[in-house]
């Protein structure tokens, strides 16, 4: 993950349960992860939240790509 999308993805513990969010804004990684999931366009997603900006739906792959990447033991 590059500084700028470190940057972009917050942690807060009074804001959203304290899950990772776009910019210190409301809006949780997860939620946008999903949008894409079902198959919700960038443009759309940027046209439904005026504040986002390409580089945060890149940086909330990154985070998820990033996570996606940590080993865990099974006992």
């Amino acid at each position: 993950m590059n500084a700028d999308h470190d940057q972009r993805i917050t942690f807060n513990p009074r804001q959203c349960g304290g899950r990772p969010c776009i910019r210190g804004m409301r809006i949780r990684v997860a939620d946008i992860l999903e949008m894409l999931a079902q198959g919700v366009e960038v443009k759309e997603i940027l046209a439904d939240f005026p504040d986002l900006e390409p580089e945060d739906i890149n940086a909330c792959l990154h985070y998820a790509a990033k996570r996606s990447d940590i080993p865990r033991l099974a006992a």
